[in-house]
């Protein structure tokens, strides 16, 4: 299925596309793509009432509607540094023997074609076009990968979106760079697992104002989705409705020489095949300067 979430900020409706490509509203069956409703026995019970009830659902027209996240914030975004080796050339680090693991503020969260809104006095915002992995059952100390796929709901695209300047000049933690307000784009659609065949050959491509940035397969990761799911299991729960984003390839602003960082008005495009295209249009963030 093809999971989406639609209405203003904080009161989305659950929704899903049906067998003819319909947007209908599910918060007749659920109340929200969030805990049980996540795991694959309740996955699979609402595939199957879909196929057979969808006409019994509102339709929702998504060019008269917002379409939000395709989860509601509060679970963890878990953020994986450093898992393309081509970005990690690029940033002129070395490749990590164990994933790097970084967090950002759940409240980063943002819809798929909200606006991007550029922090009071950054000045190196940052695309990371990235596959971004949902959890769907609780997840401690998993014995092997198979297990591990079993934990997985599905997968969306995400644009992990870092301000340069505080995440690596400020000190501390890279949390400080990736948390800001509408920092973790998420969506349109979170795709259950069952429908993508080939985690590890997905096209990965971010365009800013038109021009390609990043152009990546999935299979270039240093460390894959499965391993990188039960290793994340040895130290930390992870819970339905919990994201992982799993690293982002070269074509980052960072080291460019031109610097070609986000400003008011730029455009940003992420996709990652099959999962669905973002697009955040870069505006200055209402509270001002100095505040």
């Amino acid at each position: 299925m093809r999971l989406l979430r639609t209405g203003p900020p904080g009161a989305e409706l659950p929704c899903a596309v049906d067998g003819d490509g319909v947007v209908r509203c599910l918060s007749a069956w659920v109340p929200d793509w969030t805990g049980a409703a996540l795991s694959p026995g309740s996955l699979a019970e609402l595939a199957g009432r879909l196929a057979g009830s969808a006409e019994e659902l509102p339709e929702v027209r998504l060019d008269e509607v917002r379409v939000g996240p395709p989860v509601p914030a509060g679970g963890q975004l878990i953020s994986v540094g450093l898992n393309y080796r081509c970005h990690a050339a690029q940033a002129g680090m070395a490749v990590p023997a164990e994933p790097v693991i970084s967090t950002k503020s759940p409240w980063a969260l943002a819809g798929p074609y909200d606006d991007l809104l550029l922090p009071p006095g950054a000045e190196r915002v940052d695309w990371e076009v990235e596959l971004a992995v949902v959890i769907g059952t609780e997840a401690r100390y998993l014995p092997d990968e198979q297990a591990a796929r079993a934990a997985i709901a599905g997968y969306c695209t995400a644009n992990d979106v870092s301000e340069r300047s505080w995440l690596l000049d400020r000190g501390g933690q890279w949390v400080k760079g990736k948390s800001f307000e509408t920092f973790a784009p998420l969506g349109p659609y979170l795709v259950t697992a069952d429908e993508v065949d080939d985690v590890a050959a997905l096209r990965l491509t971010t365009r800013v104002n038109g021009q390609v940035m990043q152009d990546a397969k999935t299979g270039e990761m240093v460390f894959g989705v499965p391993w990188l799911i039960r290793y994340l299991t040895r130290f930390m729960v992870l819970r339905p409705g919990d994201v992982v984003l799993t690293g982002s390839p070269a074509g980052v602003a960072l080291r460019r020489i031109d610097e070609p960082y986000l400003r008011p008005g730029d455009v940003v495009e992420v996709e990652v095949e099959t999962l669905g295209a973002q697009r955040q249009r870069c505006r200055a963030h209402p509270v001002g300067a100095g505040t």
